[in-house]
């Protein structure tokens, strides 16, 4: 393996760089894969899980904030697109962020990114172990042992190899865009016949009686977006799992432009559907809304296996972010900021140093869900967010910078392009600031949340200071 982390190609304005990260990774994902993981990145434990506690508490209105968290959540994944047809990476936006922004820019993109996955593990284990509580012969099993059984069997699978990751996410989110339809199929049906639902009929008077759209007003719908950002925490996937594609050029574009209609049918269109179905406050935080209409529907067995597709979507979320940490955390320590043991592959070469590290802070959740399991996942969403907002804006800020080189002459854009360039890079950022400030006007763990923005500031510039010395022996190997 080469000691150079990010090699430069002859001075022409079409070469390319080199990630030396890249190097040894096995091409087994295909077309069918990289659609699912497409798919599964934009349907996840936010929309499943989280949905029931915002729907009570903003009301219909909660359509609207996933239509626009959506719309940002697209100009991210089709920025990130672009810079994959420029150059795959498995490195992804950390690759990106060292080539345009130096390995200060690397080093603060892949840490704010492991701080995302590292607490969204812990968020998906403790969304897994809630599911599970729906059966009646898990109810008496503690939450932190169902936490860590689902962390043992996804961090099992995803040690073998990349293709066992592959084909397990093909199928996780084949059951969760199935059992989406199927939802959608029967809500329709439902409205349009005004089935009874649990002594409700279906239909626009579960909104119109009900305080309309905005039951509680404005603000409660402006405050939950900070949550509804989480829902779309995995659509940057596909460009991480780009590294290891045949063919990223030919697949890439069709995977990431179908997630603009998958958001509009899937999140808006669900949450448009249960708004329908019952009034607001018939959903509740602690269980999935989707569960909750089949529960009340009285169809045996229907919201068990509905509960079942919910614990899928928590295990894919799972399995998409110890495939994902371990590749940054690869391309970190190829570059000396990440510690060296996370750049190891095994035979099946998969970065299991980085995936184990990331396991290690899913332990650390499980001792969460030991001691605080009701409180736990609000908790772990808040940090997750934090690191979400981060490393979305770290994705901007490296396409603000491709443009400009672009626009220099030192380099040429593909033909597949983030369009309107760079007001949509400004207006992104500005919209993910608003997040953090609309966290801070929530109060509460949101609040205790933003507080924690300079902590992790000092933390990513201490550690900057630890790393600096073994970043500049490597950078200088490459001169």
């Amino acid at each position: 393996m080469s000691d150079r982390t990010l090699t430069e190609a002859p001075a022409e304005a079409s070469s390319r760089p080199v990630d030396a990260g890249d190097e040894g990774y096995s091409k087994d994902l295909k077309s069918r894969h990289i659609n699912m993981i497409a798919i599964g990145g934009a349907i996840g434990t936010g929309l499943f899980l989280g949905a029931g506690g915002r729907l009570a508490g903003a009301g219909p209105s909660l359509a609207i904030a996933y239509a626009v968290c959506g719309v940002f959540a697209f100009f991210v994944v089709r920025a990130l697109g672009e810079l994959v047809l420029y150059r795959p990476s498995s490195g992804a936006f950390v690759s990106y962020a060292r080539e345009f922004m130096g390995e200060k820019g690397a080093y603060t993109a892949g840490w704010l990114y492991f701080l995302n996955w590292s607490t969204t593990t812990v968020a998906d284990i403790t969304a897994a172990a809630t599911y599970a509580h729906f059966w009646s012969m898990f109810t008496d099993v503690p939450q932190w042992v169902l936490a860590f059984i689902a962390l043992a069997v996804v961090l099992t699978a995803n040690l073998i190899s990349v293709k066992y990751f592959g084909e397990m996410e093909f199928w996780f989110s084949l059951v969760k865009v199935a059992a989406l339809t199927i939802f959608l199929l029967v809500g329709i049906y439902l409205v349009a016949t005004s089935h009874d639902i649990g002594g409700n009929t279906p239909g626009l008077g579960n909104i119109t009686d009900n305080g309309g759209i905005f039951p509680v007003g404005v603000l409660p719908m402006l405050l939950v977006i900070q949550g509804v950002v989480f829902a779309y925490a995995s659509v940057e996937l596909c460009g991480v799992a780009a590294g290891e594609t045949e063919n990223p050029e030919k697949i890439m574009p069709k995977a990431i432009n179908s997630i603009m209609w998958r958001v509009g049918i899937f999140y808006v269109g669900s949450v448009v559907l249960l708004a329908l179905l019952l009034p607001y406050t018939a959903y509740s935080e602690g269980q999935s809304p989707f569960v909750t209409v089949f529960d009340k529907l009285g169809v045996p067995g229907a919201a068990g296996i509905m509960n079942l597709v919910v614990l899928t979507a928590a295990l894919s979320s799972l399995n998409s972010g110890l495939y994902s940490t371990g590749r940054i955390l690869r391309s970190m320590a190829m570059s000396g900021s990440a510690p060296k043991f996370t750049g190891v592959m095994n035979k099946g070469k998969v970065p299991y140093g980085g995936v184990l590290f990331t396991a290690a802070f899913g332990i650390a959740g499980v001792g969460l869900n030991y001691l605080m399991p009701e409180d736990a996942f609000e908790i772990v969403l808040n940090f997750a967010s934090l690191g979400i907002l981060g490393t979305w804006a770290m994705v901007m800020l490296c396409s603000l910078h491709f443009w400009r080189r672009a626009k220099q002459g030192r380099l040429e854009r593909p033909s597949y392009r983030l369009p309107w360039a760079p007001y949509t890079q400004i207006v992104t950022l500005v919209f993910l600031v608003t997040v953090l400030v609309l966290m801070w006007c929530d109060g509460g763990v949101g609040r205790t949340t933003v507080l924690f923005v300079p902590v992790i500031g000092a933390a990513l510039v201490g550690g900057w200071f630890l790393v600096r010395g073994r970043v500049a022996e490597i950078a200088a190997s490459r001169r």
